[in-house]
C-alpha cells in the first residue's frame, strides 16, 4: 500500500532516538522529509547523519519548554522544504516514582515539558497545517489505566488525551487530524532504564513480557511503523482516536 509520503513533510520534537527517531526512520523510507529536534545538538546531529542528511532530515536543538521552539521547527521546515504536513509530539519520559512520593518541583517541571510544552506544540503546528495535515501524539497506556511506579505519567498523560481530542475536533472542519498514539512496553533506552532501576532488570523485563499477550518487548520500527501510518494521507479518515501500540497489554475493549 501506498501511504502517500512522498515528498511530505514532517516535523518530529524529542526524536533524536527512541520512539521519535523510528518515526523518523519509517517517514524517510517512504519518501517524506523530516525536521527533527532534540535538547542536546551532537545527538541531533547524529540523528540527522543516521536519516541520510540535507536532504532528507535536518536537525534543530531545542527544548519544548521553551515558548519559541513549535515555531522555529516550523520555519525551519518551510526554509529547507517549503512546506509541512504534519508532527509528532514526543517528549522525554518524565521521572519515575509514584503520584504521592515525587515533590513539587518534579510535578512543576514534568509539567513544563510533557504537558504545556507538547500542548504549545500541538496548537501552534494545528494552526498552521494545511487541509490534509495530521499530529499525532507519542503518550503512553498510563493515558487508559495508571502504571505502577509512574505517577507522573499517570496524572499528565490521560489530560493530553484529552486535549487531542479537543483540538481534533476544533480543526476538522479544516481537515487537520489529530491522534494520540500509546505506546506500551517498547525497548527504548527509557524502558532499558525503568528495568534497570528495579536491581533485576532481566526479572523485571521478564515479568513485563509475561502481561503482554504477544509476550514480548515491542521493537521501536514496530511502533514507527504504526505512527507514519497514522500521520500519512492513508490514515485520512482516522482522527480523535487513541491507538494502543502495545501488544495488547490494555485489556479495554
Amino acid at each position: 500500500m501506498d501511504l502517500g509520503l512522498t515528498d511530505r513533510v514532517y516535523v518530529l520534537t524529542g526524536a533524536s532516538r527512541g520512539l521519535g527517531y523510528a518515526t523518523a526512520q519509517c517517514l524517510v523510507a517512504d519518501g517524506a522529509r523530516v525536521v527533527l529536534s532534540a535538547r542536546h545538538s551532537d545527538s541531533v546531529e547524529s540523528a540527522v547523519a543516521g536519516l541520510g542528511g540535507p536532504d532528507r532530515a535536518v536537525g534543530v536543538t531545542a527544548d519544548l519548554t521553551h515558548p519559541e521552539t513549535p515555531e522555529r521547527l516550523l520555519a525551519a521546515a518551510q526554509r529547507h522544504f517549503g512546506r509541512v504536513d504534519g508532527a509528532l509530539v514526543s517528549v522525554g519520559g518524565p521521572p519515575a516514582g509514584s503520584a504521592a512520593s515525587v515533590d513539587d518541583e518534579q510535578w512543576r517541571q514534568s509539567f513544563e515539558t510533557v504537558f504545556l510544552g507538547s500542548v504549545r506544540t500541538v496548537r501552534t503546528v494545528a494552526a498552521a497545517l494545511p487541509e490534509g495535515g495530521a499530529i499525532a501524539l507519542v503518550l503512553s497506556t498510563s493515558a487508559r489505566g495508571p502504571v505502577p511506579g509512574l505517577g507522573i505519567s499517570n496524572g499528565l498523560r490521560p489530560g493530553l488525551a484529552g486535549v487531542a481530542k479537543d483540538v481534533a475536533d476544533e480543526y476538522g472542519p479544516r481537515g487537520v487530524r489529530v491522534v494520540g498514539l500509546l505506546p506500551g512496553r517498547i525497548l527504548t533506552d527509557r524502558n532499558r532504564e525503568l528495568f534497570a532501576a528495579t536491581g533485576d532488570p532481566d526479572r523485571a523485563r521478564a515479568e513485563a513480557e509475561a502481561g503482554i499477550p504477544l509476550r514480548r518487548i515491542g521493537d521501536p520500527a514496530e511502533f514507527g511503523r504504526v505512527a507514519a501510518f497514522v500521520l500519512s494521507p492513508a490514515a485520512s479518515y482516522l482522527t480523535g482516536v487513541t491507538v494502543p501500540v502495545d501488544g495488547g497489554a490494555l485489556r479495554g475493549l
